[in-house]
């Protein structure tokens, strides 16, 4: 017989869970005794429970281990809500184990908006955002139960499952077994690859667009094994954004809603489009599904079904696209070289559309953050691990940085919640003790996590900060522009959102502190503030109102009505007939409406 909470203790040992995210409270405390008894698993201590589980999903992102989160009763439990989203949303597996009121309590009167001091039913409220959650009301289960979970979490499609296990259950005894093994797999036909390979010698112009399922799969080697043994164009999802390095031959940007323009162009023009593991969201094809490649055709190859509409998808294979990769990689020597004049094309585009350009010159005063991102790119190590928040953080890392092969970015894009920065960079610090982690985030999105700074600092982890200063929330400015003429409501200091002076925080939690307030951005700063020995902050300000661009945003026709326009045509607008020359095939009807 054992203790139910030394059994989750070696539950964690068996496997092999290192590091466990959470805060303490009573409902929990057998689990923290326990775990901290048997000395195999280390215990974060955050200070917000939706930062420890979002720290659990960054750590399984930054090197493909699993983590925990272990939560307590009442505001325990809810506060972990937005992470268990965020991780649902984005397919991150990870398992929450949470404290609840004693059994009795949940038995009688679990028909009551509340019971006990601060129970509640977690498990039914998380029901719809976790792949598996369940109140543990007999000691026996303890074990099939953590298996369980384990095995939903990593099958399939991945995501978070959830544990309440009632404080008395947790110091009772319950007999042990061994530990049952296994992950159930997905088999891919030989038979769909072969189709695959067919189209693509059936087609002129090819491309491949990589997503967040081929890292969830551990298929990122032989993704870039593919691509360049084929010498196939290829674009990347956000999501997918370090699966090639930048300066890769068949690389050709990110395309979507804030792509890159020669992306967008290249993917609007293809016949054909192989989609490995994406779910193909509004963010990248644009608001008019009928537009998003219209004249080629669309093989979509995911664990799940996608977003986007499948009658107008040519061939839909759900299944695990590393099994794809595999299967296409063992037939080589049966896929076509790819037509010159498409690569061609592809290489003239990407030449004349670079992702630096004249929109993102610097003003008078302040520092472009395009032109940062650039700048930045040059001064990360081999290795370095990039986590971003929301906002300027977000959009200008997505669409300006350049990556190494080694290096590996990821935010949280499915909830996008402002505070996934810090609690990220906590996560991937902790999972990759040896490799640097820089933290892009903004003075709106900081405050969101701000605690953390602290957990950070406490860990001694090796995490470097930067600091977007545009005073507010500079995506709503752009949106009040848009829909209110520009009436700012809640956004800035004067409109009512008041942000500290970080040059006297930061200090205070134990940052040094470094700075960019003009518009020259200098290698010496950049080099020095990286290069800084411990924990160091860098704060760029930048023009309160600078746009993110290029962009796919409602534009006006000639009625001076609202028309949403294909992803090809995006702001700022260039002209018909630079359009029309880059385009191979005929120019969308919205093309021809829109005043430019």
């Amino acid at each position: 017989m054992v203790k139910v909470s030394d059994l989750i203790a070696e539950f964690l040992k068996e496997k092999e869970i290192e590091v466990v995210f959470g805060i303490i409270g009573s409902a929990n405390s057998h689990i923290f005794d326990s775990i901290n008894k048997l000395g195999y698993t280390k215990i974060i201590n955050t200070h917000h429970e939706q930062a420890a589980v979002m720290a659990m999903g960054a750590y399984y992102r930054a090197s493909g281990k699993l983590s925990a989160t272990i939560v307590t009763a009442g505001g325990g439990a809810s506060n972990c809500i937005t992470g268990v989203v965020s991780n649902w949303a984005d397919s991150i597996p990870g398992i929450i184990i949470s404290g609840n009121e004693s059994s009795v309590y949940i038995k009688e009167q679990e028909y009551l908006r509340m019971y006990g001091t601060q129970g509640f039913n977690i498990a039914k409220m998380v029901k719809d955002v976790t792949k598996y959650s369940h109140c543990l009301l007999d000691e026996k289960d303890t074990q099939s139960e953590l298996e369980k979970c384990y095995n939903i979490s990593n099958s399939g499609r991945k995501g978070p499952v959830l544990l309440d296990i009632p404080f008395d259950i947790q110091g009772k005894q319950t007999p042990i077994r061994q530990w049952a093994k296994g992950v159930e797999s997905v088999n891919f036909n030989v038979n769909e690859s072969n189709y695959i390979i067919e189209q693509i010698n059936n087609s002129k112009k090819p491309l491949i667009l990589g997503g967040h399922g081929i890292r969830l799969s551990g298929a990122k080697n032989k993704f870039q094994e593919l691509i360049n043994a084929t010498g196939i164009p290829t674009t990347l999802t956000w999501s997918g954004i370090d699966l090639l390095e930048s300066n890769n031959d068949n690389f050709y940007g990110r395309f979507g809603l804030y792509g890159q323009r020669a992306s967008n162009f290249i993917v609007q023009n293809c016949d054909l489009l192989i989609v490995l593991g994406s779910r193909l969201a509004l963010p990248q094809t644009g608001y008019d599904f009928d537009q998003f490649v219209r004249e080629g055709k669309i093989i979509i190859i995911d664990i799940d079904t996608p977003q986007f509409p499948l009658d107008k998808v040519d061939k839909y294979f759900k299944t695990d696209c590393k099994d794809t990769i595999s299967s296409l990689i063992t037939k080589l020597d049966e896929i076509n070289s790819i037509d010159s004049d498409w690569k061609k094309y592809c290489n003239k585009i990407r030449t004349e559309y670079p992702w630096i350009d004249k929109e993102h010159a610097h003003n008078t005063h302040y520092t472009n953050s395009y032109q940062f991102m650039d700048k930045l790119s040059n001064h990360l190590k081999e290795n370095h691990i990039i986590v971003t928040d929301m906002g300027t953080a977000l959009l200008s890392g997505h669409q300006a940085i350049k990556l190494k092969p080694n290096q590996t970015m990821f935010t949280s894009l499915g909830l996008g919640e402002m505070g996934y920065g810090l609690a990220g960079a906590l996560g991937a610090a902790m999972a990759c003790p040896t490799k640097d982690v820089l933290c892009l985030n903004c003075d709106g999105g900081i405050m969101m996590n701000l605690q953390e700074l602290h957990t950070i600092i406490e860990n001694g982890l090796n995490v470097k900060i930067i600091i977007f200063n545009n005073d507010g929330y500079l995506m709503i400015k752009h949106t009040q522009k848009m829909l209110f003429k520009g009436n700012y409501v809640s956004v800035d200091k004067g409109t009512g959102i008041g942000l500290p002076n970080f040059s006297k925080l930061l200090p205070a939690f134990g940052y040094n502190y470094f700075s960019l307030s003009h518009n020259k951005v200098t290698d010496q700063t950049i080099n020095t503030f990286l290069n800084h020995d411990g924990p160091a902050v860098l704060e760029v300000f930048m023009d309160p109102e600078q746009g993110f661009l290029p962009k796919v945003k409602g534009v006006k026709k000639e009625d001076n009505t609202i028309l949403a326009p294909p992803i090809e045509d995006m702001s700022p607008l260039v002209s018909k007939e630079q359009l029309e020359n880059s385009m191979l095939v005929k120019l969308s009807n919205k093309s021809d409406q829109i005043k430019r």
